[in-house]
């Protein structure tokens, strides 16, 4: 994995649609330094190449199914009836990210 740079902290935090100052972004490549520094620990463990990967942290975990039933669901427009504000057969909400509108 490539290192961590400024210019990828702020590419990734424009995608998260954060915007960092140059000390936030510092503070980051800081924490991930340390992050990375611990991570590349474990290359150091013995044997560490011969370690199975694992799914689950208990060995004698067992995931039981439910049996896949096709049940009756309510009517859109009865769903549709608790919602404050519809256009259509969808529901409008609020704008979250992205400024005011």
């Amino acid at each position: 994995m490539p290192k961590f740079t400024s210019e990828r902290v702020d590419d990734l935090a424009a995608k998260l649609l954060i915007g960092l100052s140059p000390e936030e972004n510092q503070m980051v490549l800081d924490e991930f330094s340390i992050i990375d520094e611990n991570l590349g620990k474990v290359e150091d463990f013995p044997n560490i190449k011969k370690v199975e990967p694992m799914t689950h942290c208990l060995d004698n975990f067992t995931c039981t199914l439910r049996e896949d039933k096709i049940e009756a669901s309510i009517p859109i427009e009865d769903a549709l009836k608790n919602c404050d504000s519809v256009e259509g057969r969808e529901i409008e909400v609020p704008k979250v990210v992205g400024g005011e509108n």
